[in-house]
């Protein structure tokens, strides 16, 4: 029976490694294996043929020599993980029959040529996905989006889901950042949700209500809320050279399944078998059109913590600009409008702070830019909100915009704050009166934030606040290895319920996975 490691095998984040697996029992041989020089080169976990660099398994699993996963084989044709064609018109009747020549070092777990010298083949370092061993294929069906439905097209203008690149010194990746030590509370108070209460932080750092008007660093905010899974919960958006390096990048962003419980950012591959273990990203709902889907947390609005502070996150601008996954930025509102179009909200918002957390990365976000999630902000491209909550599209506002727009474009472009802020209210009340941190972050726009559109402010870089770090960091994926198995439909999943496992690599599985 073939397994074919179809489209659905490549996933955002996925991070593959070489396999220690033993012969497959299951597959047919090929008609008369031999061991000739051509198939020394090649490590062969079990009876196969050899194309050029490639080896088909009877299964139609086709590696490369060292037996990393390339693609499959079906029909003739060998097919790359995307599915495009490599070769065509290949009939296994005219290859190299190859006999399984690799066992499995008991040590290393990682595949041993059988010779007289007993000489080991080691293609790499299967923890680290820039090796030979690795392979991230990435995802190019995933659609863009700003709340980074497409982990890695920072050519298209329209996404803002770009990628942090731990090649860079200017990306957060691989650095330790550093997390406000006035703001950690050993002892805190927990609230309903299992996280501490925001008055359980105790008084914010006075750093982040400093004046830094006159830093000559200004920008500007847009806002969105399209629910999709955050760019930052992608495995591919963070450093995974090492543990050490994914845990000082902060892991990866908490994502939730439809009922706002959250779920594991990435499992085991779903198409996880005997030639190829690797991580997979659980699907997002902005990609995949369907409630099993994942979606952002609804707790990461953004919430007041006193009269002149609120704290949020944003999709920020990528490495080249200095952002970066979990990096946090301080704003202080300066009255302006992006457009110079300055309004009566605009004053009313100048002099307040924000600070602000990134969850996602946008390449069409320029320096300075943060595009604050706010529920009711508008949904922009992709809109995994309306199947969420079950409000159709034309009951989320102005696509572009949201509430305010929907306001402005009923009551005038140069009303009073009050006029704007009863109108968003009263759509809040309306749209999100079941989802109490959306309502909340939803009213807070109009009563905090005071209804201003697009404002400008000054920025600068920051250390981040425990509260936004602890409703940022996974609290699922707290380490690269794990063995949770794929689910297609994560909406049923339950607070507590514990995740169902598959064995793979272990002493009690040396050949693979267990079914």
């Amino acid at each position: 029976m073939k397994r074919k490691l179809m489209k659905s095998m490549i996933a955002a984040g996925a991070v593959a490694m070489i396999c220690a697996c033993g012969d497959d029992s299951a597959s047919s041989n090929p008609a008369t294996p031999i061991a000739d020089n051509a198939c020394a080169k090649a490590v062969v976990m079990a009876d196969a043929w050899l194309l050029n660099n490639w080896v088909i398994y009877a299964d139609g699993n086709v590696t490369d020599l060292a037996g990393a996963a390339v693609g499959y084989y079906a029909d003739g044709i060998v097919m790359d993980l995307a599915g495009a064609p490599l070769a065509q018109n290949v009939n296994l009747a005219d290859l190299t029959a190859c006999a399984a020549n690799a066992s499995i070092n008991p040590d290393t777990g990682l595949p041993v040529k059988l010779s007289s010298s007993s000489e080991a083949s080691n293609p790499g370092d299967p923890t680290n996905p820039t090796s030979s061993a690795g392979a991230n294929p990435g995802d190019p069906t995933n659609p863009t989006s700003s709340a980074g439905a497409n982990p890695g097209d920072p050519t298209n203008p329209t996404s803002s889901a770009g990628g942090t690149d731990p090649t860079d010194p200017t990306s957060s990746a691989g650095t330790e950042p550093t997390v406000s030590s006035s703001s950690v509370n050993t002892n805190p108070e927990l609230g309903p949700d299992g996280f501490p209460t925001l008055e359980s932080y105790g008084a914010p750092p006075e750093a982040y209500t400093k004046d830094i008007l006159s830093n000559g660093k200004t920008g500007w905010s847009s806002r969105y809320w399209d629910a999709c899974k955050p760019h930052c919960s992608w495995l591919s958006s963070v450093d995974t050279t090492s543990e050490e390096t994914y845990k000082a990048g902060r892991t990866v962003a908490r994502n939730c399944n439809i009922h706002d419980v959250e779920v594991p950012a990435f499992t085991l591959g779903h198409a996880v078998q005997q030639y190829w273990m690797g991580y997979e990203g659980t699907n997002s709902a902005c990609v995949n059109e369907n409630a099993g889907g994942t979606y952002t947390c609804t707790d990461m609005a953004p919430i007041q913590v006193t009269e002149n502070l609120s704290y949020g996150y944003v999709a920020a601008p990528g490495a080249q600009f200095g952002g970066g996954c979990g990096k946090c930025f301080h704003l202080q509102f300066n009255g302006g409008n992006h457009a110079n179009d300055v309004k009566a909200t605009h004053k009313a918002l100048k002099g307040k702070h924000m600070i602000v957390m990134a969850s996602n990365i946008g390449y069409d976000v320029e320096e300075g830019q943060y595009d604050m999630l706010v529920p009711g902000g508008g949904v922009g491209a992709f809109n995994a909100l309306s199947m969420q909550i079950g409000v159709p599209a034309s009951g989320l506002g102005a696509n572009g915009g949201g509430f305010l727009t929907e306001c402005q474009q009923s009551l005038g472009w140069d009303n009073t704050v009050e006029a704007y802020q009863e109108c968003v209210i009263k759509k809040c009340d309306e749209v999100f009166k079941d989802w109490p941190n959306l309502l909340r972050g939803c009213k807070w726009y109009a009563e905090w934030y005071m209804a201003a559109d697009n404002p400008t402010y000054n920025w600068e870089e920051v250390e981040c606040p425990q509260y936004l770090v602890d409703h940022y960091m996974t609290t699922i994926n707290t380490k690269i290895e794990n063995r949770f198995r794929w689910r297609d439909d994560w909406s049923d999943y339950k607070k507590g319920d514990p995740l169902e496992t598959q064995e793979c690599l272990t002493d009690e599985y040396p050949q693979g996975c267990a079914p």
